[in-house]
């Protein structure tokens, strides 16, 4: 939930593995902790992971691997959605089930259609507060660490973006709803914002992600099944892997010929003629992947993230 980049470089003698994994992580691990096992099942040298799941949480953890994990920073930026199941008219000290309760308030009696109308007016621009329990650093402190001393301070609001709220179910003091939100977004925070606009409280005691940016939920891999087929051939494993780029798919493109393949391996800017502008993806007239590029005009394309990959 909470956007980090986290990943380990080993000293032993690996494999040179390059690209994605979609992991469907399980509930009660870390996100490290799942990169640390997948990364041993396939037997890479360098593994990544992005947008960081609470141990509680479930779903979408792409795990990176070998060049791959240049993308990490790109998949940060990346629009997320999640299945939230709250538990109304109870708070708890950390916004989570792992929480202890604080307080009760009595709930209102809302039908399917007053409900579905009061999470739509969540949709748009806003600002949060980030909560106590979380990884977010003030003066070199992460917040968790100073809630657990029973110590709160002020955090100063962040923007946020919501794109879609949408109803699943609501049965007693059950609410369960999907949401696709910008970077940054603390559901256990708008949970309680959603529970304080119809004049009670609430806190989150399931999360499952379902997407992060344009990857299929298709293409995860619940940890047991990864484990399974690494046991029978690790190859088989990384032969699941996406491709390094498959994050930037929806990406406008170049397509550099051979002299301009030369001078943007050099980081050399190159003039192949590309109409869009901004960050663009970057390939060989034989669609091997060469990185990312910022479009600046004029047909002009800058380095901005190299890969090696093999032909």
């Amino acid at each position: 939930m909470e956007p980090n980049a986290g990943g380990v470089q080993s000293s032993r003698k690996s494999n040179r593995v390059n690209g994605v994994l979609l992991l469907n992580k399980p509930a009660g691990m870390t996100s490290n902790e799942a990169l640390q096992k997948v990364k041993r099942f396939i037997k890479a040298d360098k593994g990544g992971h992005t947008g960081s799941l609470d141990p509680a949480a479930t779903g979408m953890l792409p795990l990176c691997f070998g060049e791959a994990t240049k993308l990490c920073a790109y998949l940060l930026e990346a629009d997320k959605t999640y299945r939230v199941t709250a538990q109304l008219g109870e708070a708890t000290d950390t916004g989570d089930a792992d929480g202890k309760i604080t307080e009760t308030q009595p709930v209102p009696v809302l039908d399917y259609a007053a409900w579905q109308v009061i999470l739509r007016e969540f949709v748009g621009n806003s600002d949060q507060i980030p909560p106590m329990y979380s990884a977010l650093k003030i003066n070199g402190k992460r917040l968790y660490e100073l809630a657990r001393q029973g110590k709160t301070i002020e955090r100063k609001a962040r923007k946020i973006y919501i794109r879609l709220m949408d109803l699943i179910e609501i049965r007693d003091t059950r609410l369960v709803f999907r949401v696709h939100c910008s970077k940054g977004t603390y559901i256990r925070t708008l949970v309680e914002d959603i529970a304080k606009s119809v004049g009670t409280v609430a806190h989150t005691t399931k999360l499952h992600r379902e997407s992060v940016g344009d990857f299929n939920a298709d293409d995860m891999l619940d940890l047991e099944s990864a484990e399974l087929v690494a046991k029978e051939d690790p190859d088989r494993l990384r032969a699941r892997l996406l491709s390094p780029d498959a994050a930037l798919n929806k990406w406008p493109s170049c397509t550099l010929q051979k002299e301009d393949v030369i001078k943007f391996n050099r980081g050399q800017p190159v003039n192949p003629g590309c109409k869009d502008l901004g960050f663009v993806t970057v390939y060989t007239v034989k669609n091997k992947f060469l990185g990312v590029g910022e479009s600046l005009g004029k047909g002009i394309v800058t380095p901005k993230r190299l890969f090696t990959l093999p032909d």
